[in-house]
């Protein structure tokens, strides 16, 4: 390991906890120091490498708790690989990933959770960790979640939806939270009734309606909101916390914070999509809405106001991006005349810090909760906490010299996710990381990759520290 130093000069160091002008001290892999801009202290470090942050903030790198790199999906899959996928993080300011390892009916967890690691190790450019998607829970696969904890995976994901494919029903999510309970794993639920979705879809096909907003219009707010408050009340059951991913609405949101006044250990997630996108573009003509087909689906407008309004109260805890891309061209575009065969799915993990500092910006949060919802508390409920999240002696130099003033346009022409179509495409937009780096190693300089494959190592994770 290197012992190279970095020396960060004269940037806004900004973490969930502070804001405060002070000079970086990176030595190797860690942070060991920080001091006042211009006292002794920090004007007697010498280092080989000198990064001046002058009217910069200096952030801790992005923790994006939810991608979806190379997913199988109705008869395809996600186009961005490991290699492109965190090559475009680093670019946007993330610097640690947690991907989705897929258990398949019929398999046991070790098998999907060794097919993953294939899949990223040696191929990513920033940090990554796995959660374990459970799709059939048997009393083999509960004996496993035991082993999973152990390894450093920490975290399952069940869903209420995708009947046939990932749906588990009450009885088995109810067994494998009892078995979370006991083992400090969270369970992350996909929180919408699948099986009534079904029935909503058959018989919009069956009466013509076929365009990608039909998508919007068969999955429900209210299903969404039912299969949240049935999961709130399972985990009670369970005695065991919960993490609700993807919470697009209002409804959903009344369940959490309705959960979260009774003292529970129930969090919410939301994603860009919801907070800046909306059904007027699921509803775009000539098939264009296909773009914007995800699952918790785009909602109308006014819901943003009440996601932002969760996202300060702490109703909801996290910003994630569901990072699921899918090119228009010969893969969104299977669905042509049938909403129910578009893959599910948006780009966005190259997108998510630019966003939510635009969010500082508009007003809707300060620049310390933009940090706590994008890095802290993901690094926290996750157990990666303080080796990422923060800038702090011990800390991993995972940190973000990131330009609060430069100006720039989101543009798929522009763009390093392996996907054809910017889901913000001529978005004017005010601010982007300059300098990332991950580990102390500069991964993006002046804007520009500068890193390379296998640079990103495999966390293994401690369980949540929201727990009690």
């Amino acid at each position: 390991m290197s012992h190279e130093r970095t020396v960060i000069r004269g940037g806004l160091v900004i973490t969930a906890a502070d804001e405060v002008h002070a000079d970086v001290l990176v030595e190797g892999e860690r942070v060991v120091a920080l001091a006042a801009t211009g006292s002794p202290a920090a004007q007697a470090w010498e280092a080989e490498r000198v990064i001046d942050a002058t009217d910069c903030y200096v952030i801790p790198g992005g923790v994006d708790a939810h991608t979806h790199m190379e997913l199988p999906f109705g008869g395809t899959a996600a186009s961005d690989t490991f290699e492109t996928g965190t090559r475009a993080a680093a670019v946007g300011g993330t610097t640690t990933i947690v991907d989705f390892a897929v258990q398949s009916v019929g398999h046991s967890l070790r098998e999907g959770l060794d097919a993953w690691h294939a899949k990223a190790q040696g191929r990513c450019a920033i940090d990554y960790g796995f959660h374990m998607i459970m799709s059939d829970v048997t009393e083999h696969v509960l004996k496993e979640m035991d082993v999973l904890v152990e390894e450093g995976v920490t975290s399952f994901k069940l869903f209420m939806a995708y009947p046939g494919v990932f749906y588990s029903d009450d009885g088995r999510i109810l067994r494998a939270m009892q078995r979370s309970a006991a083992n400090g794993g969270l369970i992350m639920m996909h929180a919408e009734n699948g099986i009534a979705i079904d029935v909503l879809v058959e018989q919009a096909l069956a009466a013509g309606h076929t365009d990608p907003r039909y998508h919007g219009e068969v999955r429900r707010e209210l299903l969404e909101a039912e299969a949240t408050h049935r999961a709130i009340q399972l985990a009670r059951v369970a005695g065991a916390p919960l993490y609700v991913v993807h919470v697009s609405c209002e409804q959903a949101v009344n369940e959490l914070a309705q959960a979260r006044d009774l003292g529970l250990n129930v969090f919410g997630e939301t994603c860009p999509q919801y907070l800046f996108l909306s059904t007027d573009n699921l509803a775009e003509p000539d098939f264009e809405g296909a773009k914007y087909v995800c699952s918790t689906p785009l909602r109308p407008k006014e819901h943003q106001a009440v996601l932002w309004r969760a996202l300060r109260t702490n109703d909801l805890s996290v910003v994630s991006t569901d990072h699921c891309p899918f090119c228009f061209v010969g893969q969104k575009e299977l669905g042509r005349g049938d909403f129910s065969k578009i893959p599910n799915g948006l780009p966005g993990v190259e997108n998510r810090m630019d966003l939510l500092h635009q969010a500082v910006l508009d007003g809707h949060i300060s620049r310390r909760r933009w940090i706590e919802l994008a890095c802290a508390t993901p690094a926290r409920m996750f157990g990666l906490y303080p080796r990422k999240g923060t800038i702090a002696p011990g800390s991993d130099a995972d940190i973000v010299i990131f330009d609060p003033h430069e100006r720039y346009v989101m543009s798929a022409a522009t763009h390093h996710m392996n996907v054809d179509y910017s889901a913000y495409e001529g978005r004017q937009m005010t601010g982007r990381a300059r300098t990332v780096l991950s580990r102390g190693t500069p991964v993006v300089d002046a804007g520009r990759y500068v890193g390379h494959a296998g640079h990103g190592t495999f966390l293994p994770r401690s369980t949540s520290q929201y727990l009690i």
